[in-house]
Formats: C-alpha cells, structure tokens, sequence
C-alpha cells in the first residue's frame, strides 16, 4: 500500500472523530487544551486500536477468502462510506456535551471507530504492514481530533456535515481502487 493510499484512508477514518471533535469544541465555552488532548488522545488511540483487532481477525480467516479478497475490501469500504454520507446527509442534531469522562470517551471513541475495525480486516487481506499503518492512522486522527475541537470552538458546527460527507466519498474511493487494482483495471 503506497504512503499516498494510507494518507488518504487515514483522512477517511479520522473523519468521523474530527466531526465529534467539532461538536466537542462547540460545546467548550473557552479553548479547554486538556480536554483537546484527551479527546485526540481517545480518537487516535482507538483509531489505532481497532484496525490492529481487525487485523488480527482478518488474518485467521485470510487463507480462506483470498480469492474474493478484494471483492470483502470493497464492500466493506463501500458500506462504511455510504454509512458515514448517510449520517451526513441526516437532519439529525448530535447533543453537544464537552464532557470527557471515561464512559463519554469510551463510548464515542469505540462508535467513531469501528469503520476502522473493517478496514484492519481488509489490511490483514491486502497484506499491509500493520504497525506502521495504525500508528499513522492514529497519528492522522489524533491531529484532526485536536484540530476539530478548535474549530468547532471556533466555527460552530457548520462543517461537521461536510466532514462525514468527505470521509464516506474517500472510503467509497477507495474501495472502487482497490476493486480495479485487484481487478487489473488500474
């Protein structure tokens, strides 16, 4: 997997974070920088969790599905990225709430990551170099979970909708490059 592909997938996943992060920061009445560390410090962390999980799955059932591998990468990355469009294209409010207690942190970190649980699984199938990659998505989250927060600070939540929209695209895209490499189309 080329650094320019893990680039953009991490831009992808961290997406759904930065959206929290936004509405994390629009809830802060004043730049809080030890709640914005540890809301990029939970994002990132299980942004690389969670693909390091699905990795390990997807490496006991590789020799099963190799044949068709490309075919799971690509619905898995379609599905996530059309799930991500939907909830942005949604009317629904999220609650702000600046809170970073453990259960709040937990739950969100856990709800923002698991496109990024089936992305491991489909890393385990393409034979990417796992520590490498997750420590990159993390990182990538990480900065976008803090950037989030200072714009949602700033901004309000104008732009949460046009993250999730953005990231669910880029998962749709890769998962189409993936098929046509696979395919030999590209």
């Amino acid at each position: 997997m080329s650094m320019l592909t893990l680039l953009i997938t991490a831009v992808g996943l961290s997406m759904d974070a930065f959206a929290v992060s936004v509405c994390k920061g629009l809830a802060m009445r004043k730049p809080d920088i030890r709640k914005t560390l540890i809301i990029g410090l939970w994002f990132g962390g299980f942004q690389a969790f969670m693909p390091t999980i699905g990795f390990v799955l997807g490496s006991q059932f590789k020799e099963y599905v190799t044949a068709i591998d490309h075919w799971i990468a690509f619905v898995l990355l379609v599905l996530i990225g059309a799930n991500m469009i939907k909830e942005a294209l949604s009317k629904e409010d999220d609650e702000a709430n600046d809170s970073v207690d453990f259960k709040t942190m937990f739950l969100l970190a856990v709800a923002t990551s698991i496109d990024a649980l089936a992305v491991g699984v489909t890393y385990a199938f393409l034979k990417v170099a796992i520590l490498p990659a997750v420590s990159f998505i993390g990182i990538i989250t990480f900065a976008f979970s803090v950037v989030g927060v200072r714009a949602g600070n700033i901004f309000g939540t104008r732009y949460k909708s046009r993250a999730e929209l953005t990231g669910g695209i880029i998962l749709i895209l890769m998962g189409v490059k993936i098929l046509l490499e696979h395919l030999g189309l590209l």
